[in-house]
Order: C-alpha cells, then structure tokens, then sequence
C-alpha cells in the first residue's frame, strides 16, 4: 500500500474510532431517562412496543463500528478501540463526579441539585454498563472473526448479525442482571428490559447490515483489497 493510501487508511481508522468513543461515552450519560417508542403514534390508537433507556439510541453504532474495523482493519485493531473506548467512558464518569462536586453558585443558571440529578451517575450503575460492554464488545469481535474464518472472508451478512445478536444478548443480560443485584433497578423490570432491549437491538443490527455492505465495499474498492485482505496501519 502507498504512503498517501496508510494514511488515508490511518486517519478513517481514528475517524471511526472516534465515532465508536462519542457513542458510547454519551449513551452513559443520557441512559438515566426511559422512552416508549410507538408503532403507531396516533393516539389512543399508539401501542407502545418497546420501554427503552434512551442511552441504548447510540450504542448499537458501536457494534456496526466494530465490525467494520474488524472487516477491514482486523481484530487486533478492533480490540484496541474497545480498550479505549473503556478507558474514554472512566475519564468522562471521573470529571462528571469532580463537576458534580464543585459547589454550584446561586446565579448559576443549573442548580447543583439539578446537576447532579442529571449527571451524578450510579459509580454501580456506569461499573455494571463498563463490565457489560466490555464483555459484549470482545465476544462479539471473537465470534465476528470465528464467522469470518469459517466461511472464508463470505457472507458478510452471516458474521454481521450472528456476533451482534449474540453479544448484544451477552450485553443486555449481563448489564440488567448487575443493576438489579445491586439494586439500582427492581427485579419486576428485568425480563421487559431485558426482552426490549434485546429486540430492538436485534432489529437495529438488522437495519445496519446494508450500510456495513456499503462501507465494506468502498472500503475494498478504494484501497483495492480483495475478501480476507486487512489493513495493516503499521506496516511501513
């Protein structure tokens, strides 16, 4: 590969990077607040589906991140970005507590008392997410390149949606099985949560196997790889 192509491919690598790390930093901070989403939303005449956290909008991005790095970038690579996605979400609940500590003046247009309703998170209930994603995140780039060598590099859609509807079950047990052990959420919400949350990000991983087509095939054509071929961003 060309010097100018290594660093065209380098710089979409932190591109994507840096979208997996904004998605999941956010989704740990607005996941405090719970929406109904409606199949119909005609009133009385809207059934309410789904009870979601709001913080599960921008997670399922970080699934179709993941397996387009590892698609093109390979697994080592992939592994990398969850690492620092870990380390990102720590760093920003660890300057949120030192915010949410300074004492907030009376002119201050948020109270502190508001402040930390909204940002002071659980330290349970960001360990339980951070425990949960790490997990979900690393068996999913396993299975992603278990499917990939045992079809050859084909079926892209297979190794797509198989890693993610198993990681995202992985994900959503794991994490509502730690909230409600320690207490951060009641039991009675566990299998609606849990039943919710698997669907809809079933149905999202479903939604994004085009785009992933899509991305994977520019990819290849742009840097002329061929089914199997990675990008090695170190080699010289």
């Amino acid at each position: 590969m060309k010097q100018k192509e290594q660093q065209l491919a380098h710089h979409i690598y932190l591109l994507l990077a840096a979208l997996f790390i904004t998605s999941l930093v956010v989704s740990n901070l607005i996941f405090q607040k719970f929406f109904y989403w409606y199949p119909l939303d005609i009133k009385p005449f809207g059934i309410p589906l789904f009870e979601l956290s709001v913080g599960i909008l921008p997670y399922p991005i970080t699934f179709l991140i993941t397996d387009l790095i590892s698609e093109i970038y390979g697994q080592k690579n992939a592994n990398k970005v969850v690492v620092t996605g870990i380390f990102a979400s720590f760093f920003a609940m660890g300057i949120i507590l030192i915010a949410d500590a300074a004492p907030a003046l009376q002119s201050s247009p948020v109270d502190g008392k508001t402040f930390s309703s909204v940002f002071s998170l659980s330290p349970i209930a960001v360990l339980a997410s951070m425990m949960a994603y790490l997990l979900a995140q690393l068996f999913d780039i396993r299975i992603y390149h278990f499917w990939k060598r045992l079809t050859n590099g084909k079926h892209l859609w297979l190794r797509n949606n198989f890693s993610t509807f198993l990681s995202q079950i992985v994900d959503t047990s794991a994490v509502l099985i730690l909230l409600c052990s320690f207490g951060v959420l009641s039991w009675n919400l566990f299998y609606g949560l849990l039943v919710s949350g698997v669907v809809f990000k079933m149905l999202v991983a479903l939604i994004d196997t085009p785009f992933l087509y899509l991305f994977v095939y520019l990819f290849r054509r742009r840097f002329k790889l061929k089914i199997g071929d990675d990008i090695d961003l170190f080699k010289p």
